[in-house]
């Protein structure tokens, strides 16, 4: 009994955590492939309000909005790729969560993969300079660290 007092609030706590659509009941669609593709669709567009949740995860007026905007255009008998093209040419390429990999947006692309680079190579630089510019022990040093190592511990 102890361990479900113990667990209850754990697993209330891990449950709250899911992402959990906000798709109302008057958005789903009757024909199940549809709502599929339209689900599919929303997790790959971005609430143009909230910027880092799709629209199937926000609760804005505009993402719902767009959600009956994808529905509307998928029961019109649209490809899945219309239907993101046509949501691109009203709002911009700033809709799509990941964006494609074209000039534009190479910066996007291999700019955090640039900066880890250079990252990588400034600290290989500074560790070897660090290592060049060690100073070799003089005579007395090495002296007194013989007599160190020598004397036995007690």
């Amino acid at each position: 009994m102890r361990a479900f007092f113990f667990l209850a609030p754990l697993v209330a706590f891990l449950f709250s955590a899911l992402p959990v659509p906000a798709l109302e009941p008057d958005e789903i669609l009757r024909n199940p492939a549809l709502e599929a593709r339209a689900r599919e669709i929303g997790r790959s567009l971005r609430c143009l309000v909230c910027q880092n949740q799709s629209i199937d995860d926000s609760d804005a007026p505009l993402a719902r909005d767009l959600r009956l905007l994808v529905r509307e255009r998928l029961a019109a008998g649209n490809s899945d790729d219309q239907v993101v093209d046509y949501v691109v040419a009203r709002y911009g390429e700033f809709v799509l969560l990941r964006p494609p990999f074209k000039p534009v947006t190479f910066a996007l692309w291999i700019g955090p993969w640039a900066l880890l680079a250079i990252g990588a190579a400034a600290i290989a630089i500074r560790c070897r300079r660090a290592r060049e510019e060690a100073e070799p022990l003089s005579e007395q040093e090495k002296r007194r660290l013989e007599a160190m190592l020598a004397t036995p511990k007690e």
